[in-house]
């Protein structure tokens, strides 16, 4: 890769991560955040490679318990939602352009597979009380499902938006 076209990424993957961190500091209510947040980790992996939305998926969660978005409780909770969100971005990124209807099924999958490394160790790991254990569960598979669907709806005509001005 040239170092152009390096720093170009590297100033997208900022800027999606800037974006994405003023999505969080508005602290708007858990179920318009949470697809909000995840509509930006998948089209931040369509944009900029799924490097790029696993960058922005590890960083946020630690930024949402600094900001204090997220309960000091739920600080134990951080490496999981921090490896959902990796997973998340990875597979949509792995599936999205291997085979017609691919982003869908990495979204489903993604979303899945985020909402099981989320919520089982939460539930039977995590010494949590039960309101923020809840929080950890079908939420985070709503706010996935949501999020991502929202970003494949919104990619097609973005990258369309951008090409064009090449």
């Amino acid at each position: 890769m040239r170092p152009v076209n390096s720093i170009r990424l590297l100033a997208r993957v900022a800027l999606l991560l800037a974006i994405t961190l003023v999505i969080q500091g508005l602290r708007l209510p858990s179920p318009v955040t949470g697809p909000l947040v995840n509509l930006m980790l998948i089209l931040s992996t369509a944009l900029v490679g799924a490097a790029g939305g696993v960058v922005i998926g590890l960083l946020t969660p630690w930024a949402a318990l600094l900001l204090g978005i997220l309960p000091p409780a739920l600080a134990p909770a951080v490496p999981l939602i921090m490896g959902g969100n990796a997973l998340y971005c990875l597979l949509f990124g792995l599936l999205n352009q291997r085979f017609k209807g691919g982003d869908l099924v990495g979204i489903g999958l993604g979303s899945l597979l985020k909402f099981a490394l989320i919520a089982m160790p939460a539930r039977h790991l995590l010494q949590l009380p039960s309101p923020l254990v809840e929080v950890l569960l079908v939420p985070q598979l709503i706010n996935a499902l949501i999020g991502g669907v929202a970003a494949i709806l919104l990619f097609h005509p973005l990258r369309q938006a951008l090409n064009r001005k090449k």
